[in-house]
């Protein structure tokens, strides 16, 4: 199976969209399409055996659109493109006033008021049909087109009805004017047809700042350094020939072109529109720098580990791009009912036209100008846009604060969230030990004493806990003695000699071992245990000294996050390959209550865990996801359990691992941002639901308001001009509405 993107073009409405994608899922091949009308893009998943990217195209061109595979480089210019076309919009727009706006003139308000014009009924012929054939000419062709493939769109109403209102005015200009006309009416109503797509072309823009301003970040040039002739020398050069292992020189105030690991220098580093996060980063030596991120202060020279669509910002770009382009589930309502909307308003209209024609025997203008203004009203597109406007300002104000997610199913999903289960090592906590405590229990030794003689025979250890101590005596700059004599007692700790005094260090064990007695100090050992934190003890010879107390510290974000997901009603457990005691005290640092710790899990264990919680909670993988089940970890030995639960969100700074494991990434190693998630989450759908309420209620009422329904009771009608205004409206305000998302607080 190959998945392609498809940029489509001559899409105007909702309904567009549902045709495009009917004849795409019916061609054989096709295991899967998604076109998505606020992108105007098609992702396509098929057989390539079966089919090719050509045989796609032609699907698409046989339902009268055209498109072309969408590619990295036309991604760069889609602004550009989008440009022209809202310009070619808005002169269409221009043209239709041009002559609607003195048929306005003439036919609403010299013809009510008595003024009468010679030849009015002409000019108005005249003034309305450029308006109705050249400025409606794309309405015509895509009626036309739903035509053919049996279908009927937006399109098709508008072109029924203002064909009818100026087919009807020309019978009268030639046979019987005492009839009356209307062709300022279709005039109005296609420019205000025109209106509406140029607001809803700018408002649909907007919605996707978030991918522009990412590719803004994109730099173009790089310097390297490579040899010309025999010699090494600067050279600047385009960053599409930036090759893998070039070396990069990156000055104060520049972009990073590429992503890398520096090899020599130091610099701050601003990551905040990768990650989200506002300080700037320190970088040194052996560091991973992104491209497209600034670099601050320092200078530095770096080699090129990605280039081109492999880099974090092209990986970042291409996440968000494919979200957008997914349906939610919440979105196939609006299908279904784009689908048939359109055959039932048709039969609406005529309806509506022998009813007060045939059985309440009003004039044929009155019958006519009734079932225009139904056609006119009730336009879908409002509906279409309601879900894809709302997820492309949600997916794209979530990578603005370092939250991506990877599809619009998630998205929609993270609402519903009911239990997250959280990693405890490098997700709850930093996941690298530091020193905790140091205790002294002989007064002829320091602290200071005690780190420099515990770090210097621990410089030779290659334990895991070695690292810690010796780094906290290096931030201390306790300089270390020379130590012979080293050697590892496996289980126990290690023994080594400074000068002629023999040192043991290592767990009680060791100490019951070479008899040392520490039984008045169990308790305070026994306190620092029951903390999580791992206790070793030193002595001298039999005589003990002290201990040091290891641990990995909580993040001091992790309990902030907790308390805010506990304050949504969330459950939180947590998950972790550590003994219980332990997982248990770092549970009650991060505010998680005990009896919901996992410990002692084996990283392929822990999917298993997830499984048992869905099933407790009566939340099968593909079942009603009533109580979504989340798993938050750093996506490295995570992804089993990230992929089992019904959200996988990952921390990992945008690692590769983390990218491919969660349908969540988070940039910021912050827990901060799951609850943050699940609020964006919340907003995005609040928004879809008062879009579609809205659409939905502007098309019950719109319609039998404009099929006259209160003309027997009140003698009011409403006008097609106004029902033409109305239909522009609906559309703007859907996107408008979207668009405010991007001003509510995560």
């Amino acid at each position: 199976m190959k998945k392609t993107d498809l940029k489509i073009t001559g899409m105007h409405c909702a309904s567009c969209a549902f045709l495009i994608n009917k004849g795409l899922s019916k061609a054989d091949g096709v295991k899967e399409a998604n076109v998505n009308y606020a992108t105007a893009k098609a992702m396509v998943l098929y057989d390539e055996t079966k089919l090719s990217e050509e045989d796609l195209i032609k699907v698409v061109q046989s339902r009268g659109y055209d498109a072309a595979i969408a590619r990295k480089e036309d991604a760069q210019n889609d602004a550009e493109t989008q440009k022209k076309e809202i310009q070619l919009i808005k002169n269409n727009f221009y043209l239709g006033l041009m002559f609607a706006i003195p048929a306005f003139i003439i036919g609403m308000i010299f013809m009510p008021l008595g003024i009468a014009l010679p030849y009015e009924m002409l000019i108005l012929f005249i003034l309305s049909t450029p308006v109705q054939f050249v400025v409606g000419w794309d309405i015509y062709r895509s009626a036309w087109v739903s035509l053919k493939n049996k279908s009927a769109n937006m399109d098709t109403l508008v072109a029924i009805g203002t064909s009818a209102a100026y087919l009807f005015s020309v019978y009268a200009l030639l046979f019987n004017p005492s009839l009356g006309q209307y062709f300022e009416t279709s005039a109005i109503l296609i420019t205000f047809v025109m209106l509406g797509r140029y607001l809803e072309a700018r408002a649909k823009g907007k919605t996707s700042d978030a991918i522009k301003k990412l590719m803004e970040l994109a730099p173009k040039m790089a310097t390297i350094i490579r040899f010309v002739g025999k010699k090494k020398k600067e050279i600047t050069i385009p960053v599409d020939e930036v090759v893998l292992g070039d070396i990069i020189i990156v000055k104060p105030g520049e972009k990073i072109p590429v992503d890398g690991i520096i090899i020599e220098g130091t610099s701050s580093v601003d990551e905040s529109m990768i990650t989200g996060e506002s300080i700037p980063r320190e970088k040194k030596k052996g560091d991973v720098v992104i491209g497209g991120t600034i670099n601050k202060h320092g200078a530095f020279t770096f080699k090129a580990t990605k280039i081109g669509e492999n880099t974090t910002l092209a990986s970042i770009i291409k996440l968000i791009e494919d979200a957008q382009g997914k349906k939610a589930p919440i979105q196939r309502f609006a299908d279904t009912i784009s689908a048939y909307f359109v055959p039932i308003v048709i039969a609406i209209a005529l309806i509506t036209f022998g009813i007060w024609y045939f059985i309440f025997g009003k004039t044929l203008s009155f019958a006519l100008i009734t079932s225009v203004a139904v056609l006119v009203i009730a336009c879908p597109c409002a509906l279409g846009l309601a879900t894809p406007t709302a997820i492309i300002v949600g997916t794209g104000k979530g990578a603005k604060k370092g939250i991506l997610i990877k599809g619009a199913d998630s998205l929609e999903a993270a609402h519903k969230t009911k239990y997250v289960i959280l990693d405890k090592t490098g997700t709850i906590t930093n996941g690298t030990p530091v020193v905790t405590n140091i205790v002294v229990f002989n007064k002829k030794f320091s602290e200071m004493d005690l780190l420099k003689i515990v770090a210097s025979i621990e410089k030779q250890s290659e334990h895991p806990l070695a690292d810690a101590i010796v780094n906290d005596a290096s931030k201390k700059k306790i300089s270390l003695s020379k130590v012979t004599g080293f050697k590892a007692i496996s289980g126990h700790g290690i023994e080594a000699k400074i000068g002629t005094k023999q040192y043991y260090f290592g767990n009680q064990r060791l100490m019951q071992k070479i008899k040392v007695n520490y039984s008045s100090q169990k308790q305070e050992i026994e306190t620092l245990e029951s903390e999580g934190k791992t206790v070793m003890l030193l002595s001298l010879g039999k005589t003990l000294i002290g201990a040091i107390a290891v641990a990995d510290t909580i993040k001091e974000t992790s309990r902030e996050a907790v308390l805010e997901l506990q304050k949504m009603k969330i459950e939180v457990y947590m998950i972790t390959g550590d003994n219980e005691r332990t997982a248990k005290a770092i549970a009650i640092l991060a505010g998680i209550k005990p009896e919901n710790v996992f410990a002692e899990v084996l990283p392929n264990k822990k999917a298993e865990y997830v499984k048992k919680l869905q099933q407790q909670k009566g939340n099968g993988k593909n079942g009603q996801e009533t109580n979504v089940v989340v798993m938050v970890g750093d996506g490295i030995n995570d992804a089993p359990a990230l992929a089992q639960a019904d959200i996988g969100i990952a921390l990992g700074s945008g690692t590769d691992v983390a990218m491919e494991s969660g349908n969540i990434v988070l940039m910021k190693n912050d827990l901060r941002d799951v609850p943050r998630a699940i609020k964006l989450s919340k907003q995005t759908m609040g928004k879809i639901r008062q879009n579609m309420f809205w659409a939905l209620v502007y098309n019950i009422l719109g319609i039998p308001l404009a099929a006259g329904v209160l003309y027997p009771f009140t003698g009011w009608l409403l006008s097609p001009i106004i029902a033409g205004g109305a239909m522009a409206l609906s559309s703007v305000s859907v996107v408008t509405n979207s668009l405010l998302l991007k001003n509510t607080k995560l």
